[in-house]
């Protein structure tokens, strides 16, 4: 505790900042957001933890989370800077032989227990209980790539689907998967001056890509 109330009382723009976020957001828009910040922050060191599992930032795991989240822990402050929606695609190759329009005819890869609290995954559970599965994983980043490779369809969020050449959205953003993209970071840190430089920085980089994470591009 005192460590992050010593940490809030930062006022330099030079340091560290710790971030965690998904493996979808670092496999897409993520990368080129943290290089334009680079290029207006130079002093500020970035490091990025990968991992899909909201980290624990009253430790100190993480300085800031950024991550789809419908709601995220009471005890972190931040803001939502977008919707995110969620659409189904698949790849040329698997569409040219697979033409049926019914989702059950189809050929699908899921998220796998570790992903069963995800929107995908309630989804699919919902709609699609008994569809051929032909592929699980515990990363939506690695059912990207088995769609690409033309193992099934994969329910996907727009801003990772839509930014891939090689898919082709089949059904428009689906209500039901709808989440939110939030920028959090705890309580005690939120003063922290390179800290509000950077999630200042991100939800108005994340708020000009609002149409490709919104679905609209879709």
């Amino acid at each position: 505790t005192l460590e992050r109330k010593l940490a809030g009382q930062d006022l330099r723009l030079s340091g560290t900042i710790r971030v965690t976020t998904t493996d979808t957001l670092m496999g897409s828009i993520l990368p080129d957001i943290l290089a334009e910040f680079h290029d207006s922050y130079p002093g500020i060191q970035v490091e990025i933890a990968v991992s899909n599992l909201m980290f624990n930032l009253t430790k100190r795991d993480a300085d800031v989370a950024i991550r789809p989240a419908k709601d995220p822990p009471g005890i972190l402050v931040g803001r939502r800077v977008a919707r995110i929606a969620f659409a189904v695609y698949g790849s040329p190759r698997y569409l040219s032989s697979h033409k049926d329009k019914d989702f059950h005819a189809h050929r699908w890869v899921a998220p796998d227990d570790s992903l069963a609290g995800t929107s995908v995954a309630q989804w699919m559970r919902s709609e699609l209980p008994d569809v051929e599965i032909a592929l699980r994983a515990d990363s939506l980043l690695a059912l990207r790539q088995a769609v690409q490779a033309g193992l099934g369809l994969g329910a996907l969020p727009c801003y990772l689907g839509g930014s891939a050449d090689d898919l082709v959205c089949i059904h428009k953003p689906i209500p039901e998967m709808e989440t939110a993209l939030w920028i959090l970071t705890h309580e005690d840190l939120r003063h922290t001056t390179r800290l509000r430089a950077f999630m200042e920085f991100a939800a108005n980089a994340f708020a000009r890509r609002r149409p490709l994470l919104e679905g609209v591009e879709t």
